[in-house]
């Protein structure tokens, strides 16, 4: 029965998506385009660019805010900071920023006896890189310095660089760190998406993470959910997901779920778990699913990104622009005692969050607080983005408190290794002294985390990991898990390319599949 409000339930799909992020959507217009019926349960609500406004309060609802626990010494920030909840998941917030992995994140086991190396790697994944890139639009330099071997260009030519990503550029010249425009998601010309119609060129507006009100921003919403629908995907927003449904057997047969205040469920041949670091390992542990390695919910790695405040001369006006313009990975590798590397980038950065951000970094209350952001157009931005080792004291549990559903509660223990403060530290003093050539005084810095993955690790061997190369659970029929709580390590680059690549990658293997199971 269709729940008040809402549309009826098509007939059991082919395959059930849970979840319509950078994992499953790429994958749920993989399938459709295979002619497959697929549906996807998305906990969040459409959110149309029309309306969007370009207000950081007013799109509050794009982020995930329900409570999640966090605990151990440097416990990760939750809410505005790492997911989405919206039809397009985290990417209706991402600030588009979409460098590849380097081959060197593949083997950081095998190259420095640390970390976990993925089973699968840079070449794998290098067709599915050229072909995410080359569907959502992506915009970046003729030529890049760093990472692995390319098959073809960008297809746009970068967007224009920000203030601060000036100033970094001189600085970084300074010092003899070489930059280049950064791969960004958003469209330095217009471009024709199959089920949407005419994307436009950005208008460099810079409230990336408040939502993009034109459709200029690769969110999943405008490219591959679009391409999905086009090709006869049901997507069923406002449906929080709260089992899986399973027969006698073990096999997993659909999921249950909660939509306009009741619950529902629905049948399905496969399910392709989608749902993120956070709430697929929920879900499983819940129910003790695909757990015989004990490893669902260990592993949990957040990235470093440490950032770097300081007032300059210049009249910024940090809100403009794409935030994320200028890259750096000359610090990819090499940095004495540390295992793995990071990236630098500009920020730029919407007002609300600045001022949250330096209350919060600096204990600034009162006429203080208000005389530095009266300054606010004067702010110039730098951070990086680092990779992170998998640590056995970093994990989710279930809690024993429960959620306005009944539900228990997430708790994310996370602590930094040695590793990761070694790396902050020597961040942290390279920005500095970068700003200080750029002339910037009043001078902070934000310690953070970034991202939340690993907590469903993939790898050849069920008794360390939870799903197989491809994605299928190793010890759950008719189970497939694809979001960035499958990645083995956390990567010196941000997520959400990789996940898009792994996405179609087991998008392939599950067509595969099908035709060899039908």
């Amino acid at each position: 029965m269709a729940a008040e409000g809402r549309p009826a339930l098509p007939p059991a799909p082919d395959v059930l998506v849970i979840g319509t992020g950078a994992g499953g959507a790429p994958l749920l217009a993989r399938l459709a385009q295979a002619g497959l019926r697929v549906v996807a349960l998305e906990a969040g609500e459409r959110h149309p660019p029309t309306g969007i406004a370009t207000d950081e309060v007013a799109q509050a609802g794009l982020f995930w805010m329900d409570e999640r626990l966090a605990a151990g010494g440097d416990p990760v920030g939750f809410g505005r900071n790492n997911s989405g909840r919206g039809v397009g998941g985290s990417t209706l917030h991402f600030t588009a920023y979409t460098p590849r992995a380097h081959p060197d994140d593949f083997t950081l086991r095998r190259d420095t006896g640390q970390g976990v190396d993925w089973p699968l790697g840079y070449g794998d994944l290098e067709p599915y890189y050229d072909e995410v890139e080359q569907f959502i639009g992506v915009s970046g330099p003729a030529e890049y310095p760093w990472g692995g071997p390319r098959s073809a260009p960008y297809r746009h030519p970068p967007l224009p660089l920000n203030g601060a990503a000036r100033l970094m550029e001189r600085a970084c010249a300074e010092v003899g760190l070489r930059t280049s425009p950064a791969a960004n998601a958003a469209l330095s010309r217009p471009q024709e998406q199959e089920g949407y119609g005419t994307r436009p060129a950005c208008t460099n507006r810079g409230f990336c993470q408040a939502g993009c009100s034109t459709g200029a921003k690769a969110s999943l919403d405008v490219t591959y959910l679009a391409l999905a629908e086009r090709h006869g995907a049901v997507i069923v927003d406002g449906a929080q997901v709260t089992a899986l449904l399973t027969d006698a057997s073990g096999r997993v047969r659909g999921a249950r779920f909660v939509r306009a205040g009741r619950e529902e469920t629905l049948e399905a041949g496969t399910v392709v778990l989608a749902a993120g670091a956070i709430e697929t390992p929920r879900l499983l542990l819940r129910q003790n699913l695909a757990n015989s390695s004990g490893q669902v919910g260990r592993n949990f790695m957040a990235h470093v990104g440490v950032q770097v405040w300081g007032l300059v001369e210049d009249d910024l006006r940090p809100y403009k622009g794409i935030p994320g313009g200028l890259i750096s990975e000359d610090t990819h590798r090499g940095i004495p005692g540390v295992v793995g590397g990071y990236l630098l980038q500009s920020l730029g950065v919407m007002p609300v969050t600045y001022a949250t951000q330096f209350a919060r970094g600096t204990g600034t209350w009162g006429p203080a607080l208000i005389d530095h952001l009266s300054r606010y157009n004067h702010v110039a931005g730098i951070n990086v983005l680092g990779d992170c080792l998998p640590y056995d004291h970093n994990y989710l549990e279930l809690s024993d408190e429960l959620d306005a559903r009944g539900l228990p509660k997430p708790r994310v223990h996370f602590t930094f290794g040695e590793n990761e403060r070694r790396m902050s530290a020597h961040a942290e003093a390279l920005m500095r002294d970068l700003w200080a050539r750029a002339g910037a005084r009043d001078v902070w810095a934000l310690p953070r985390a970034a991202h939340t993955i690993g907590t469903a690790r993939m790898g050849e061997d069920p008794a360390s990991s939870v799903i197989d190369p491809f994605g299928r659970a190793h010890d759950t029929p008719g189970l497939w898990i694809c979001d960035n709580s499958t990645f083995p390590s956390a990567l010196a680059v941000n997520p959400a390319l990789t996940q898009m690549a792994l996405s179609l990658h087991t998008a392939d293997a599950l067509i595969t599949h099908l035709k060899e199971t039908a």
